[in-house]
């Protein structure tokens, strides 16, 4: 057996014999480890089982995390942004912990999914940031009820229907995951996650603040790679779903963030079709992954951007970010 075998072999023992997606590092049940004060829970909704964690108090802010990670990766922020929000980080459908429906990942079936889980939760308007799959997500979260979502930022993905599909020729990934199953089901069960999920890592700038061990735990189970492809399948109806309501424009502020090495001030020209308030981000030194890469800057302007009121910036790159 090759030592790429052997470590996929194990990563998988780990998840099959209870550990679950984040307990390289974390529990997913009781007082989270990481920082004081946050605590995993989980929350019925229908088709699933979504595990989150929550700490802090005040107004909630909904963090939804991107592919191949899990709520892990929003860690580092999460204690500063708990000093004036209740911060609730939820593992998407069918990854991480949460459990995986049978259908349904089309990103407004799962915004929903996820609005059901913020109402039992006890809350009914929120502040929203997603990263990745996280920000195609939030999107139609904020579009159908924009009543209840009062600020919104995304972070490094471009809209299905309005950019996203530009990408399809820069990284073949797209491509192999958006094929029917089971082509990449039965290639990558056949292959090795770490290499296949630690080419993706390379898309970072700093690729050493990725916490890779983690995430190929998190995704050594099957079906959470399956729940994974089925995101991307679902690319086209997600498309479709977007440009035929992309006259319901949203009226609330768009921080828009993009990696200095990545996309830059692309994400923002992507909210621009659907949005009247968009406030273009260059995260500085951080490339696909900036809530990993450049923790600092995002902790402070995430904290600026949903501040209760406007402070002035203490960083001229944080300008953007003021409320």
């Amino acid at each position: 057996m090759t030592a790429a075998g052997a470590l996929l072999l194990l990563l998988m023992s780990l998840f099959t014999s209870g550990a679950g997606a984040d307990t390289a590092t974390e529990p997913t049940e009781g007082t989270a480890r990481f920082a004081p004060g946050f605590v995993h829970g989980r929350v019925a909704v229908d088709g699933a089982n979504l595990h989150y964690v929550r700490g802090g108090s005040g107004p909630a802010l909904v963090l939804l995390h991107g592919w191949p990670e899990t709520w892990w990766m929003w860690r580092d922020i999460m204690p500063e942004l708990a000093k004036d929000h209740t911060v609730i980080a939820f593992d998407l459908p069918g990854l991480g912990a949460s459990s995986v429906p049978t259908d349904g990942f089309d990103k407004a079936t799962t915004a929903r999914r996820i609005r059901q889980a913020v109402h039992r939760l006890g809350f009914t308007q929120v502040q929203l940031m997603g990263h990745d799959f996280g920000t195609l997500i939030a999107y139609p979260y904020a579009r159908d009820f924009p009543g209840e979502v009062t600020r919104f930022a995304v972070l490094e993905s471009p809209l299905a229907g309005f950019g996203l599909e530009e990408l399809y020729g820069i990284s073949w990934h797209f491509r192999f995951n958006m094929s029917p199953a089971p082509i990449p089901e039965t290639i990558m069960d056949n292959d090795d996650v770490p290499t296949y999920l630690g080419m993706m890592y390379q898309f970072s700038y700093r690729p050493e603040t990725i916490d890779k061990q983690t995430y190929f735990a998190a995704y050594a189970d099957p079906a959470r790679r399956s729940a994974g492809y089925n995101y991307y399948r679902a690319f086209p109806a997600d498309a479709e779903n977007n440009r035929a309501n992309a006259g319901t424009r949203l009226s609330m502020p768009v921080l828009a963030i993009g990696g200095q090495y990545s996309f830059g001030t692309g994400v923002a020209d992507s909210f621009r079709a659907v949005a009247d308030d968009v406030r273009p981000v260059v995260a500085p030194d951080s490339g696909h992954f900036v809530p990993e890469e450049n923790a600092p800057f995002l902790r402070d302007c995430a904290r600026l951007f949903f501040a209760a009121q406007s402070t002035t910036p203490s960083r001229p790159e944080l300008a953007g970010c003021v409320r």
